[in-house]
């Protein structure tokens, strides 16, 4: 029998205990003593399994009573484990990181690390620019992961069949394409902060690390029996994961930029997953993945097939990141209650200047008509998502916030009385912008705490003007996070050491508000004199060496530079359908830029 790691008085004690037990619907059972730990049980020689950062009610327990950190299926300690895999997906959640290892009994830093300790890699969309958590990874892997882990894994097994040590490990992994490992670099600066070089210390390094991706996506893994909680998740649903990238070349956003190019996967192969995955899960609800959905060429097919195979049984679909048009209104007329659900618009800037800037590619006339369609169509409920502290904003593009609200609202109000649903509710929504590694923005100045609270309070003051004020309801960021989020986000390898402070002091959960303490940040900023303004307000000049130069995403820089100089002349850039903008992501050969050419 299967023995857990919290006995029964610990898990009675702790807020879900069920988080901590594993034995899951679909959970993958192996023989523990005949295989090696990592990341895919797809190999027989290979057994992976999960870890999750402990709540804090767990936490201070774990500490209390020395309980090492332990994977949920056989409930061993997570030190005993060949690798440590972390998937990094946002930049709050790094004194998380710190935790793991901490409560898994692995030295925080990787040069502290022996023979006996886990190979510790990092993934996801934060290694992008990885430098601020770099001391305290082995390897990050840049990329997709279908593509080289099964490389790694037989690196390590012939590794340990010679006899091989840590040291020998890392210098062969160094030499697989998109892996990076920090400790084979050294960091120079300049008086001023500023990187001066950034150079290989070992022979096996590569000068450049090739972000890795999957081209033919339909030809790939997909998981046909996903994990269902015993609890109630977030998000109880199935996800199925359409396409890979955007073709909309949005200036703000750093996944459109390094997801590039745009890869679907064949609606046969799609209709296929959909109905295992719901077969084998008993979810109730299928949720259609991709930054942005409306763009996937076969959209109405898969809808349709969605609509007639599983609308009658019970299923509801989740249509997230649609542009709202008569198709989509129609489609989603189909699926969802009216009555029930509000409908999400995402403007990003409230004028057509600052739109232009940012290169949303979205009209006023478009949003308005849009919003008529939707109101036509039965439903009373909007949310508008928009940016403050974008490059270049003025005055009148934060008014124009409220402003585009109210002629929202103003569209309802135009429907005759008696057709009405009841009163409008439009909610407008505004995160404060962080400038990313990889998009057109990545040399701006961002704003302070003081100039992002003052920009929404010159937003929430124009909504109290408008004649509509009663329908309409406006919320924001909070400013603490969004600062540190931008030092995290474009910080060199300085900033580390602010991460193990602030973690000592007792962070961990920063991005959860009745967690998040900016106190403790702030004194462990002070304490390793950063300079926030070097990090957040200073302006990059175009020949700085970034953090993450050596990255190789393959949208190069000299376009990267020309979109940034569109934005500040306001010229909108074509999608990439429409014409190509000459990224450089052609050079992986297929995905969007060669649908012509078929």
């Amino acid at each position: 029998m299967r023995k857990l790691a919290l006995s029964d008085e610990i898990l009675l004690s702790i807020d879900k205990p069920a988080r901590y037990i594993g034995n899951e619907v679909n959970m993958v059972k192996k023989d523990l003593n005949k295989i090696l730990y990592d990341m895919f049980n797809r190999r027989e020689d290979v057994y992976c399994e999960r870890v999750y950062s402990p709540w804090t009610d767990l936490d201070k327990i774990m500490r209390e009573k020395n309980i090492p950190l332990f994977a949920l299926e056989s409930q061993e300690p997570i030190k005993n484990f060949d690798f440590l895999g972390i998937t990094i997906q946002y930049e709050m959640c790094y004194t998380n990181i710190l935790q793991i290892l901490d409560l898994g009994n692995i030295p925080l830093l990787a040069k502290d690390r022996t023979e006996e300790d886990p190979i510790v890699i990092g993934g996801g969309p934060c290694t992008y620019n990885p430098e601020p958590i770099a001391p305290f990874f082995d390897i990050f892997y840049i990329g997709e992961g279908e593509t080289v882990y099964f490389d790694l894994i037989d690196k390590y097994k012939e590794n340990k069949a010679n006899g091989g040590s840590r040291q020998d490990f890392l210098e062969m992994a160094a030499e697989i394409e998109g892996m990076y490992i920090p400790a084979f670099y050294d960091v120079e600066y300049n008086e001023d902060g500023t990187i001066q070089s950034f150079t290989k210390n070992n022979p096996h390094a590569k000068d450049k690390i090739l972000k890795q991706l999957v081209m033919e996506i339909s030809d790939t893994y997909y998981p046909e029996a996903p994990l269902v909680p015993f609890i109630k998740a977030t998000q109880d649903r199935v996800v199925l994961e359409i396409q890979r990238g955007c073709i909309r070349q949005c200036r703000f956003c750093q996944a459109g930029s390094v997801y590039k190019p745009v890869r679907e996967r064949s609606v046969e192969f799609l209709k296929e997953t959909a109905y295992k995955m719901l077969k084998n899960t008993g979810h109730e609800e299928i949720s259609l993945s991709s930054l942005s959905s409306s763009d996937y060429s076969q959209l109405e097919e898969l809808l349709n097939f969605l609509v007639d195979e599983f609308k009658g049984k019970g299923v509801n679909i989740s249509l997230p990141s649609l542009r709202i048009d008569a198709f989509s209104l129609d489609i989603m007329g189909k699926v969802q209650d009216v009555r029930k659900s509000s409908l999400t618009f995402a403007p990003e800037a409230g004028s057509q200047r600052m739109r232009d800037v940012i290169n949303k590619g979205l009209t006023e006339e478009v949003i308005l008509n849009g919003a008529k369609l939707a109101f036509d169509g039965g439903w009373n409920r909007v949310k508008l998502y928009f940016m403050l502290g974008l490059p270049t904003e003025t005055k009148e593009d934060i008014e124009g916030i409220a402003l585009l609200s109210e002629k929202v609202a103003e569209t309802y109000y135009e429907i005759p009385k008696d057709q009405r649903n009841g009163k409008v509710s439009v909610v407008a929504s505004s995160s404060f912008f962080v400038p990313k590694p990889f998009t057109p923005f990545q040399w701006c100045s961002m704003n302070t705490k003081k100039m992002f609270l003052d920009k929404a309070k010159i937003v929430n003051d124009k909504f109290k003007e408008m004649l509509n004020r009663k329908s309409l309801k406006y919320n924001w960021h909070e400013a603490d996070v969004s600062v540190l989020e931008g030092l995290l986000a474009r910080g060199d390898r300085k900033v580390a050491n602010v991460i193990l402070s602030a973690y000592q002091k007792g962070c961990i959960y920063d991005a959860w508000g009745e967690t998040f303490d900016n106190n403790k940040w702030e004194e462990a900023i002070a304490e390793n004199g950063i300079d926030m303004d070097f990090y957040i307000t200073r302006e990059r000049s175009l020949d700085e060496i970034l953090p993450w130069d050596y990255i190789d995403t393959g949208v190069t820089k000299q376009f990267l530079i020309r979109e940034y100089e569109r934005a500040k002349a306001e010229t909108v850039t074509p999608n990439c359908r429409m014409k190509c903008a000459g990224c450089g992501v052609a050079k992986f050969g297929g995905g969007v830029c060669f649908e012509d050419k078929n």
